[in-house]
């Protein structure tokens, strides 16, 4: 067991990485759906051959380029802080987490950064068919490099495709396609990508409102509307569909996060469905038992969603903490000590080999490489780092919260793009002052969606930063508390900065409109 840890340096280390990330997931879902949206109206351009089009075109690539251009300097920072301050965690799995990083770089990265020159520099200096063609890979690199950036977030929730080298104490791939096709890997990425198009489209539609508000620009408006309405609504669909698949595939392979997600502490079949709720901050993780102000739920529909079964057995917090030999649930306490038979495996190693008993350590390779050693005891080799089982359960309240906002907001926004469709074709929206300022005030909302997505997958599969097999308080890198708390802060000022300063010129160039 680990006795002696900095909890303020893993608390620190970790709000630098959930600043870092967060503050770069404003500007990248935009990139993601824009670039889209921007590729759908230049076809429409170079085939109409309708000068309006390439203006209107002209007009959100600027915005386009604006958001990319920031964007960019939080992720490089994002990936340097595996090293800085994640060297633990980047030894143990760099074979595996650095490779989906290493193919962005070199394909998607380079992709991206290529075209995006004859993007926004190559109007009247390259033919029509090739400027278009530009945008189309600059969206396509963009939503690549999301993928493989995704895959490496993927492996840490559900660490397939990978084998334990006993000599370097660390895993390495042996099997990239399990990595890259593992079902987490996959829904994540769908997932997200089609969140990022629902949060552009809005954005489209509530700058073109605010046009439309000012008496401004009313066929680019209109245009506008109705492609990120079509955008928005086929977006839209695809996030339900991903975001349920997604419900299913947590249920399976991270289930303690599953139970947080709905505040279940005790396991039960037919389990409904918080439709509305408000957990009691009590000292539920001590008790285990399910409390509430007040709920609103759907009967059975949980047991539905998590195994497509209403009589599924869903398994609560409690269930998972303390077993249930019921449901072949093993306790905690037991994998802990299976845990710790691996630990122990891997210390009698590395002696066998200090001293140079080869005997020995031939031995215990043999033992550790079978079958029988890696799926009874090596799986659980996260847990003999757990000292108290009911760590392993993670922020109740705030994981349930964001879930239900976002699942809220997504029902949401389907909603809104439906209503704007009808009445931008019905000629009718420009007379519909509320709504249009409704659209204006819905520009926030999905960034919320987007982060509150992000806090139901990272908090909620805490303590673990690989599943099962090593958790976060042993993943930090070795370095004092006091220079992580002060690159937070100095990053908090710059991120903030930078925020500003797009914001800011978002404004001005929306203010000036397009170039006529």
């Amino acid at each position: 067991m680990i006795e002696n840890f900095d909890l303020s340096l893993v608390n620190w280390s970790r709000g630098q990485f959930a600043l870092t990330a967060l503050y770069h997931w404003i500007f990248v879902p935009l990139t993601l759906g824009l670039s889209f949206i921007i590729a759908f109206m230049e076809t429409i351009y170079v085939k109409s051959g309708e000068i309006e089009w390439q203006r209107i075109t002209k007009f959100w690539m600027k915005l386009l380029g604006i958001n990319f251009a920031i964007g960019v300097a939080t992720g490089i920072i994002l990936e340097f802080e595996f090293g800085t301050n994640w060297s633990n965690y980047s030894w143990f799995v760099g074979d595996i987490f650095g490779a989906p990083l290493a193919i962005e770089g070199i394909m998607a990265f380079f992709l991206e950064s290529t075209f995006i020159a004859v993007m926004f520099f190559g109007w009247n200096k390259v033919s029509k068919k090739f400027h278009l063609l530009s945008t189309w890979l600059v969206a396509f690199g963009a939503n690549l490099s999301a993928l493989w950036i995704l895959v490496a977030n993927a492996w840490m929730e559900y660490p397939v495709g990978m084998k334990f080298n006993l000599e370097k104490a660390r895993n390495e791939m042996y099997n990239f396609w399990d990595v890259f096709l593992s079902p987490v890997a996959v829904n994540k990425f769908l997932h997200t990508i089609s969140s990022g198009f629902v949060l552009a489209a809005i954005f489209v539609i509530g700058i073109s409102a605010w046009f439309l508000l000012k008496k401004r620009e009313f066929l680019l408006s209109k245009r506008s509307i109705v492609i990120a309405s079509v955008f928005g609504i086929l977006a839209s669909l695809f996030n339900i569909f991903t975001g349920d698949s997604s419900a299913r595939i947590i249920a399976q392979k991270q289930p303690m996060k599953f139970a947080a997600l709905e505040g279940l502490y005790e396991g039960r079949k037919n389990a409904p469905l918080i439709m509305v709720g408000a957990i009691k901050n009590t000292a539920d993780n001590d008790s285990l038992k399910n409390s509430y102000h007040f709920k609103f739920e759907i009967p059975n529909l949980l047991s539905v969603l998590a195994f497509g079964n209403k009589s599924a057995f869903v398994p609560g917090i409690k269930d998972l903490v303390n077993g249930n030999d019921e449901k072949n649930i093993i306790p905690v306490e037991e994998k802990i000590k299976l845990g710790s038979i691996a630990r122990q495996v891997l210390v009698k190693y590395k002696d066998a080999r200090k001293t140079g008993d080869t005997v020995a350590a031939d031995s215990i390779r043999n033992v550790f490489y079978g079958k029988e050693f890696q799926e009874k005891y090596f799986k659980y080799l996260g847990y003999s780092y757990i000292n108290n089982p009911r760590s392993l359960i993670p922020n109740v309240p705030l994981t349930f919260y964001s879930f239900h906002v976002m699942v809220a907001l997504g029902f949401y926004f389907l909603l809104f793009f439906i209503l704007f469709l009808i009445f931008v074709l019905k000629n009718k929206l420009d007379k519909r002052k509320f709504l249009l300022r409704i659209a204006v005030l819905s520009i926030p909302l999905p960034y919320i969606a987007s982060m509150t997505g992000w806090v139901v997958a990272e908090v909620g599969r805490q303590p673990w930063v690989v599943q099962d097999l090593m958790p976060t308080i042993i993943a930090v890198s070795q370095i004092n508390a006091n220079s992580v708390q002060l690159t937070f802060c100095l990053f908090a000022v710059l991120f903030t900065a930078l925020l500003i300063a797009e914001i800011s010129i978002m404004i001005k160039q929306i203010k000036i409109g397009p170039k006529n």
